[in-house]
């Protein structure tokens, strides 16, 4: 593993309270099939919730060009962006399709290269603007597609963004990246990429794996060779709400990102552990979201100098979750947070009834969540509330803290058993 002693990345201090947004209206080009739960209009709401809330005047948007194809080669294989490239439909719904390209989850639709190569472009503009030093934070809510793999589509994602970003920050000036990712879903794609890299650290937080897919991310995978212990895994049960969610992320996550000592965080923010989400079984708010995104910038600020890169991803929740949470992304990166309190806009709410009649919009920019949480005690430390749901769901949270800790912890020169580490 990289040491403190490793040399500060290059460029420019940008100053802390500084943040970009990469958009393009050709993100929206990310478009499937009328049936698919992955649609734009999930980008265009938030964006019109950001503008309509003031959190965008006076911004000037970063916008991206398609990536190359020699960036896309630095994950993927030459023969599947070449079938991506020239991808067909083929007949009927076929489960595995070659290069996953025309199943149900990952069907062919027209410009589908372009498409994706805007979303890494995206990140890829959000990357460079730090490295360079003109931005400490970015946000691409665009990007996020962390299932695809090297030689294959997978779980709606064409191409891997961030593990694309973190390969080119690694050929630019940086030997210890963190990416924390708690969408829903694990964050498979991008763990494979960097599975034996000791220079890159990266964390998970879930489902459990063997309540839903891509059931990986097991506290068991936690690296190979020379990186063992920089792959962090923690598997939460279906029902796992706000309190006991933030009990386990901070039980795991600031250890984690303390003793690696990252010069960069890299964030994919899915908003899909929402409990109204159709696709997935956390029970989050939108409260409790916006909680992990403040946390997970505090530790760039700690750690890494304030260098965050964050990003979209999962989200099915078109109208109520996704526009709410990544709105609070972008306030986030911004400096421009949002009280949860805070009233819906008249003007969205409008816009909402018009584009989408049979959905009643949200009020507020919160959900009366508590995003409150009683730390990890160390093991046998759970305290009894009295309340049987939450005692169940606090000791199963303590069980998967302590799997993840045994599991990598000592690998990261960390005390599992110690809850100051």
């Amino acid at each position: 593993m990289a040491t403190a002693s490793s040399a500060p990345p290059p460029g420019h201090a940008a100053p802390a309270d500084t943040g970009t947004v990469v958009w393009s209206d050709r993100f929206l080009d990310y478009t499937w099939t009328p049936r698919h739960p992955m649609k734009p209009a999930r980008l265009k709401l938030t964006m019109a919730l950001a503008r309509s809330l003031g959190i965008l005047d006076g911004v000037e948007t970063l916008e991206p060009a398609e990536c190359g194809r020699g960036e896309l080669l630095r994950i993927h294989t030459a023969d599947y962006i070449e079938a991506v490239e020239h991808a067909i439909q083929p007949p009927g719904e076929p489960v595995s399709p070659p290069y996953g390209l025309g199943s149900a989850d990952n069907p062919v639709f027209p410009g589908m290269h372009q498409a994706a190569s805007v979303i890494v472009g995206g990140t890829l503009a959000a990357a460079r603007a730090i490295a360079e030093g003109r931005t400490r934070r970015a946000v691409s809510i665009g990007g996020g597609m962390h299932h695809a793999m090297p030689s294959s589509a997978a779980g709606f994602c064409i191409y891997n963004d961030a593990a694309v970003a973190i390969s080119w920050l690694l050929d630019h000036g940086y030997d210890r990246i963190a990416y924390i990712d708690v969408d829903v879903h694990h964050g498979d794609g991008v763990q494979r990429a960097f599975y034996t890299d000791p220079r890159v650290l990266t964390i998970s937080i879930h489902q459990h794996p063997a309540t839903l897919w891509p059931n990986t991310g097991w506290p068991d995978e936690a690296g190979l060779g020379a990186a063992e212990g920089t792959a962090v895994n923690l598997a939460l049960l279906p029902g796992t709400r706000d309190a006991q969610w933030l009990r386990g992320f901070h039980a795991v996550v600031p250890g984690a990102i303390a003793a690696f000592r990252p010069q960069i965080i890299i964030s994919q923010c899915g908003a899909d552990t929402h409990r109204e989400d159709p696709l997935a079984d956390l029970e989050l708010t939108v409260d409790g979201q916006r909680a992990a995104i403040l946390a997970m910038r505090e530790l760039a600020d700690r750690y890494a100098e304030g260098r965050w890169l964050a990003l979209g991803g999962g989200g099915y929740g078109l109208v109520r979750v996704v526009p709410r949470a990544w709105t609070h992304l972008l306030a986030a990166a911004l400096g421009r947070d949002v009280d949860p309190a805070t009233p819906i806009p008249a003007s969205w709410t409008d816009l909402v009834r018009a584009a989408a009649p049979a959905v009643e919009p949200p009020s507020t920019m919160g959900d009366g969540g508590d995003s409150a949480y009683r730390p990890w005690d160390g093991p046998g430390g759970t305290v009894e509330t009295g309340d049987a749901r939450v005692d169940r769901a606090q000791r199963s949270v303590d069980s998967a803290v302590l799997a993840t800790r045994r599991a990598s912890f000592a690998l990261l020169g960390l005390d599992p058993e110690d809850p100051r580490d």
